[in-house]
């Protein structure tokens, strides 16, 4: 099963170097995806979200923020800055009938240098009933992209959402 799982990605991902050596993924495939888990002790919607990391510079980009070199040693300092700005345009939240804000706990690389995962909170949420997913996230940029959402919610109640363009809002119900 690994190895179906790994040449499958392989197939998804190919690695070029840029200009400046660079390396990055070069995919005609396009998906993030997130796992969501409602951690009833802490009562909060803890995230975890996965993009690409040469999609989302392009998104980026294409909002002025140019030569941002996510997650290397040149890494602009206002990275994450236009990172929380791109997320909050295009993935919220309804919890329990109301919207809500989260917050960007921090990112890393991830193991094959290709993609970064972001880890966002929602706070304070006691009794999680309903939940209303809005993700458009490089949708402006991609037309075959596709977002992924995993949600754990209360009592280990497991769903799974998927998002494309003209569909990007989704209920769960608990």
């Amino acid at each position: 099963m690994k190895t179906i799982i790994l040449l499958s990605l392989l197939a998804i991902s190919n690695f070029v170097a840029d200009e400046q050596g660079v390396r990055t993924a070069d995919h005609d495939f396009h998906v993030s995806k997130c796992l969501l888990e409602y951690n009833e002790g802490e009562q909060a919607l803890q995230m975890s979200l996965h993009l690409f990391i040469d999609d989302l510079e392009e998104a980026l980009r294409r909002q002025g923020a140019d030569k941002l070199f996510i997650c290397t040693n040149k890494e602009d300092e206002q990275a994450e800055q236009y990172i929380l700005r791109y997320l909050k345009q295009h993935f919220r939240f309804e919890v329990n009938g109301q919207e809500r804000d989260y917050t960007f706990i921090g990112k890393e690389v991830s193991e094959d240098l290709a993609a970064v995962w972001c880890y966002l909170e929602i706070a304070d949420v006691s009794g999680l009933k309903n939940l209303q997913v809005s993700n458009s996230i490089m949708m402006d940029v991609f037309d075959n992209q596709k977002n992924l959402v995993s949600i754990t919610g209360p009592g280990g109640k497991q769903g799974l959402l998927l998002f494309q363009k003209g569909d990007t809002v989704k209920k769960a119900q608990f």
